[in-house]
């Protein structure tokens, strides 16, 4: 178990993608980490956009001074509902600032961008936001991963199996 004794967050908000919330959840449990649902203190349980539930362990509050060993954004539309949240996009730039991996896949970046972490970074996300992304100061490529730092993104579901490979060999270190 290549993660035994590591500590995963993954955050959620309402109309998650699914397969953004799952694939990396199970992948995590199966390589040893402990996984974490964070939500933003909104609801308990929150749906993913094609219906699945995911239940919350503890609130992005709880995250904010004290970190765990990285975390994972999901997309789908949850990102624009997390950032609405202040406890969410500071536990995201306190996790980077501490040098804790931040990954994000697809709508994601826009919790990367909230959180202010992305000038002079390079990144990929789903290409409808890269110029969010690019305002926000970052040089954006179309790449299946970019990891940059202890930051990785990804830009779509089908990149899933990539993305994890690389958050599990960073997440090692």
């Amino acid at each position: 178990m290549e993660l035994n004794g590591k500590q995963v967050a993954i955050l959620v908000e309402q109309v998650f993608n699914d397969h953004e919330f799952w694939y990396p959840y199970y992948r995590l449990k199966e390589a040893g980490a402990s996984v974490f649902v964070v939500g933003s203190g909104s609801s308990r349980q929150y749906s993913g956009k094609y219906g699945t539930i995911a239940t919350v362990d503890m609130e992005a509050a709880t995250l904010v001074s004290s970190p765990l060993d990285g975390i994972i954004i999901p997309g789908g539309y949850a990102p624009d509902h997390m950032r609405r949240y202040p406890d969410m996009v500071e536990t995201v730039k306190n996790h980077f600032v501490a040098g804790k991996v931040v990954a994000a896949i697809c709508h994601a970046g826009w919790m990367l961008a909230s959180a202010g972490i992305l000038r002079g970074k390079t990144v990929t996300s789903f290409v409808a936001i890269r110029d969010d992304l690019v305002n926000a100061g970052a040089t954006w490529v179309d790449e299946e991963v970019v990891i940059d730092q202890n930051l990785i993104t990804s830009r779509k579901p089908d990149d899933l199996p990539a993305f994890m490979r690389s958050v599990i060999q960073e997440l090692k270190k």
